[in-house]
């Protein structure tokens, strides 16, 4: 796969696919600018060698309508402020009005594009759509790894249309810690899998089974493998019908020795609510009308054992629902207990990002992925679409 520092990019005009898909308040202010810092080393490359900067990105989900709460204006501010120049905002992504303002560039000028999923040809990977992007520029440079997922317009289709391809720094840096991790790692090497669903972390088990040499399952996924005991969870969430599946991956990781680690306890309460009166109970005990919301203070005593011979560590998903004060502490021990681990640490997933920020250990972390989606495909040992395109090129 070729990178940027593999093209000639002086004086010409470079379309950068990035993802500023962020969070904002409703007063439009961003609340996280990490995903804008984490391409600024490709845009400094870019600027340094007198390129000519078109920036794409979407953010939300506008589902081709002109939302103007969605618009990237202010990612637009930002941008200008963390590289000390000025950033000029188009209206709109293609049309002529767009070629103009690009075609007046000089070396060194900046264009952000607006939304591109203001067009719902972008979601449809639409051929026409991505011609039109493509006949902006000279060089087109992928750099958004958390939408290299999808087979969308701006990351597959376009690669057809551009005369030269390549991939971006933090595209290349996000493949490379992950590959390294999975290809020759140090060991023991740990994965930790939380969230809500067995359902959309099976694909991710199942691969995993033949890398790793310790599994710690949390949140309320783990309900699903307890209940294969025979636990009474009462009103837990529990995926009724991956019971069977969730049972086979344990017996498959047993058939490698591979440890798989459960919760032993559990913060539990009558009502998913902030506010909702709680107790700490072993899993066995579990009342009846009451659900477990996060693991307990054993439990995360227990996988912090596990993890203190660990080399590599891989995490995607919280330990409980973090979002909440009361829920939150198994999730914040578990980032404690990977920051003090002496381990190659790589953390991925919207909320586990956002839950190592909360918990005030992101300096302590090995690399923090901007990607969700994109990083639960690697865990499932899939090639990414983006990626398989740039290839192709």
């Amino acid at each position: 796969m070729k990178t940027i520092k593999d093209i000639d990019i002086s004086g010409k005009k470079v379309f950068i696919r990035v993802d500023f898909n962020v969070p904002m308040d409703l007063q439009q202010n961003i609340t996280d600018d990490s995903r804008i810092r984490a391409v600024l080393g490709t845009l400094e490359y870019a600027l340094d060698h007198n390129a000519k900067l078109i920036i794409a990105s979407h953010i939300g989900r506008p589902n081709g309508k002109i939302l103007p709460e969605l618009s990237l204006s202010p990612v637009a501010m930002r941008l200008g402020r963390l590289l000390r120049k000025d950033v000029v905002m188009a209206k709109d992504c293609i049309g002529p009005e767009v070629k103009a303002l690009i075609d007046q560039m000089k070396p060194g000028n900046i264009i952000l594009l607006e939304n591109l999923r203001y067009h719902s040809e972008e979601e449809k990977n639409e051929d026409a759509f991505a011609k039109e992007l493509a006949e902006l520029c000279d060089v087109y440079i992928n750099d958004a790894f958390a939408v290299s997922h999808r087979i969308n317009a701006s990351v597959v289709a376009i690669t057809k249309f551009t005369p030269v391809s390549a991939a971006g720094f933090l595209l290349q840096k996000e493949l490379g810690y992950f590959e390294n991790a999975l290809a020759d790692p140090k060991r023991p090497l740990v994965a930790i899998v939380g969230g809500a669903k067995v359902s959309s972390k099976i694909g991710a088990l199942e691969n995993m089974l033949h890398h790793v040499d310790k599994f710690i399952i949390g949140g309320a996924m783990a309900n699903t493998f307890l209940k294969s005991f025979g636990y009474n969870l009462g009103k837990s969430k529990v995926e009724k019908d991956l019971v069977e599946v969730a049972k086979s991956v344990m017996k498959k990781a047993a058939e490698r020795g591979i440890k798989f680690y459960l919760p032993v306890d559990a913060v539990v309460a009558r009502d998913f609510d902030a506010g909702a009166e709680i107790k700490i109970v072993p899993i066995q005990e579990i009342p009846e009308d009451w659900m477990a919301l996060d693991i307990g203070p054993a439990t995360s005593l227990l996988y912090s054992q596990a993890l203190y011979d660990a080399k590599t560590i891989i995490w995607n998903g919280p330990m409980g629902v973090f979002e909440m004060d009361a829920f939150s502490r198994g999730t914040f021990a578990m980032a404690r207990s990977v920051a003090n681990s002496y381990a190659l640490s790589i953390v991925g997933g919207g909320d586990t990002d956002v839950a190592i920020h909360k918990s005030g250990e992101t300096d302590r972390i090995t690399y923090i992925s901007t990607g969700g989606g994109a990083f639960l495909a690697l865990m499932e040992g899939k090639t990414l679409p983006a990626v398989a395109a740039l290839n192709n090129t």
